[in-house]
């Protein structure tokens, strides 16, 4: 009898040759520590997913947009990490952001809540607002009037409110609404000095936004601070639906918001 008979002749009467580890329970709790692992990674150094639970940025974000926001932009902070750990100070392989990016950063008096807003002021910068114009260094920013943009008022009704261009001092354009016209709460500002190491953020909806104008609720916000650069939405929902009622979607979805980028 050969050797290969032997073994088969052996197999045959003998008891079922045992699955490698791989494909019984240990195997599938690897995959998925695998998996999480990865996750983490994407997640902490390249891309995390944000879902927009305001109104401040309107018209640019929408609420219920959902977005990813790329980590890498400005480099990494404690912030960057899941419950801030480990907790060193400073940033590693940073950049400055620009005038315009919209960012997601933790907010500065508690390091813990979410934001999300546009960059208006950088260190050095100085920024005033007055009768409901911007000035960055002094010089007065451009704006042109467009049409009408219809949201959400300050008293919970629908209305068309003005809507504009701005043209910030490096050209970047963005639409900005005045909900309450020029005669906002914070539409006549001090002339705000931003320090070393800080951003000035504003929102794009400038009469229903807590920002760096309102010193007493955000301020100055730490560069540390920030998270990462607004992308792209990969998802939009009307905001009176919930994202688990999957069967109005064809009437809740945003279907023209999705892929589209942030500007």
């Amino acid at each position: 009898m050969s050797e290969t008979e032997k073994t088969a002749s052996g197999n045959a009467g003998g008891k079922p040759a045992k699955k490698p580890a791989d494909d019984g329970i240990l195997g599938t709790l690897r995959v998925f520590a695998e998996a999480l692992v990865i996750a983490f990674l994407v997640r902490t150094f390249l891309f995390q997913p944000f879902v927009i639970p305001s109104g401040s940025l309107i018209p640019t974000l929408e609420i219920g947009d959902y977005l990813f926001a790329s980590k890498y932009s400005y480099g990494y902070s404690r912030y960057s990490f899941p419950f801030g750990f480990p907790p060193f100070s400073g940033r590693i392989f940073g950049s400055m952001p620009k005038q315009g990016d919209i960012i997601v950063f933790k907010g500065p008096r508690d390091g813990s809540t979410d934001y999300i807003k546009r960059v208006i002021g950088l260190p050095g910068d100085t920024v005033q607002v007055t009768g409901g114009r911007l000035y960055i260094n002094d010089k007065l920013v451009e704006r042109r009037q467009i049409e009408n943009y219809t949201t959400t008022n300050l008293f919970g009704q629908q209305a068309e409110v003005p809507q504009y261009i701005e043209t910030l001092p490096d050209g970047v354009e963005h639409r900005i609404i005045e909900i309450s016209g020029d005669e906002g709460q914070f539409d006549d500002t001090p002339r705000y000095e931003v320090p070393p190491g800080h951003v000035f953020m504003m929102g794009d909806n400038r009469d229903n936004s807590a920002d760096s104008r309102d010193m007493n609720s955000m301020g100055y916000v730490p560069i540390d601070n920030l998270e990462g650069k607004a992308q792209v939405i990969f998802f939009s929902i009307n905001d009176q639906t919930p994202i688990w009622k999957v069967w109005d979607w064809p009437w809740a979805v945003r279907w023209d918001r999705i892929f589209s980028g942030i500007h």
